[in-house]
């Protein structure tokens, strides 16, 4: 069972409210709070924690940040790059991943990134792919407005193809380091990366040799059809999410399928559904955890977390009056959109539908989060496992309490029930994932 922790650079966990907890820590802006939370990760055998990240604060709601900055909703977002190395050099066995767009930066500078940080983490690395979401992303980076939702997957793929090609440029052996000869490296072993499509022209030498584990993992959120096949074309680790174990079955299968569609083996692609847990030595202490956490929620944490990922102004709009077709289409998290539409059993929902089923700024129902003492917590996790999932990303309510608690209560159940491994088996994040080393793609493939 692979287990992931999912985590922000920035104020509060994806659960905005988490901030306001009070055994929450107070001083994100420094190396010391990740790094607690690392050394927690690893003494419970975590295979990876990874960064979700935007490029903008959610502004969109009254075309203003004022109530993102006074409530601290998603308000501050670092840079998640330098976080994962100060991580890394506290940790010795335990992945990180950051989330990097290929909407807004260029293939060059994200393949040397992520390179370089599998070399100084001794292959570590992942990279969860994103190609953001929202209007505000564009304006900080001097864009007018997004990409259209498939157009940005269109980017994406060839923006991917290059980055893998120059990955795999570098054969394993190309380095010599022989002084006395004064032969540096091959150049047979090293060739360059030419690539010509609708958005890229590239002809170029990449700069960085291979690391131990050949190159980053993938990461990807694969949820809408499209992006369904684009994680079954690139990804290693599908992240996902499921409002119920029946429609997790459902969608592990699809996105297995999508591997194979693409020609590859769904059984070297880990798909890891997100979750809530809120776990306590006993009933009466899990019942008061949970009520003390969902209190922290507050409609307007939800509302601009929607504006944010639906690249829509909801201030103005009639609470109860449905989307129409046309703006359905138009949103821009087209996963999240499908989920609600699911829940709520209308194909036209409301904003009060999207505020109640979508989960974003509260506690997300359902099977999104597991709520019990850990013998009622792992008797879930082992249900879903092998059916409609091959491990988790745990979502945090408080940092770093829900981490704590579910390696202190949660995992060492897991590990009685020979879920979860008591040492890391691999030297490399792909080794401990159960991943082969990448093959290598064919230069300038088109996608």
């Amino acid at each position: 069972m692979s287990l992931i922790a999912f985590l922000q650079a920035q104020n509060c966990s994806n659960y905005v409210g988490s901030w306001r907890h009070p055994a929450s820590m107070t001083d994100f802006l420094s190396a010391d709070y990740f790094t607690r939370i690392a050394r927690t990760l690893e003494d419970a055998t975590f295979d990876m924690a990874f960064f979700d990240d935007r490029l903008a604060m959610p502004d969109i709601y009254g075309q203003s940040h004022d109530l993102a900055v006074r409530h601290g909703i998603r308000s501050v977002k670092m840079d998640p790059t330098p976080i994962l190395m100060a991580m890394a050099m506290a940790t010795r066995h335990l992945g990180l991943g950051a989330t990097y767009s290929t909407t807004y930066y260029e293939p060059f500078h994200v393949a040397r990134l992520f390179a370089t940080l599998d070399l100084m983490t001794g292959g570590r690395v992942a990279w969860n792919i994103v190609t953001s979401m929202n209007d505000s992303e564009a304006a900080n980076f001097g864009r007018a407005s997004h990409l259209e939702h498939d157009l940005r997957y269109d980017r994406a793929d060839e923006f991917l193809q290059i980055v893998r090609d120059m990955w795999t440029s570098w054969d394993d052996d190309a380095l010599v380091l022989d002084k006395s000869s004064g032969e540096f490296a091959d150049p047979g072993k090293v060739r360059r990366t030419a690539f010509n499509g609708k958005y890229f022209d590239v002809n170029g030498t990449f700069t960085v040799p291979r690391s131990r584990q050949g190159h980053p993992v993938l990461l990807q959120a694969g949820s809408s059809g499209r992006g369904r096949a684009f994680a079954g074309r690139w990804a290693d680790v599908v992240f996902t999410a499921y409002s119920s174990r029946e429609a997790g079955e459902k969608q592990y299968r699809a996105v297995k399928q999508a591997v194979a569609d693409a020609g590859r083996d769904p059984g070297q692609v880990v798909v890891a559904p997100a979750i809530g847990v809120v776990t306590a030595e006993t009933p009466e202490l899990v019942e008061k955890k949970y009520e003390l956490i969902d209190a922290l929620a507050r409609p307007e944490d939800s509302l601009a977390l929607l504006c944010e990922v639906l690249n829509t102004d909801l201030s103005t709009r009639p609470y109860d009056e449905p989307f129409t077709d046309k703006e359905l289409a138009d949103m821009s998290w087209q996963g999240l959109r499908d989920r609600v539409i699911q829940l709520s059993g209308t194909a036209n929902p409301s904003v009060r539908d999207f505020v109640q089923y979508s989960g974003r700024g509260s506690l997300p129902k359902g099977g999104s989060t597991l709520v019990g003492t850990p013998t009622q917590i792992a008797d879930q996790l082992e249900t879903w496992f092998g059916t409609c999932c091959d491990g988790f990303v745990i979502s945090a309510a408080s940092v770093p309490g829900t981490y704590e608690d579910f390696a202190r209560l949660i995992v060492p159940e897991l590990r009685r029930r020979g879920l979860v491994k008591e040492t890391y088996a691999g030297d490399t994040l792909r080794g401990n994932l159960g991943l082969p080393a990448p093959a290598p793609f064919a230069q300038g493939a088109r996608a």
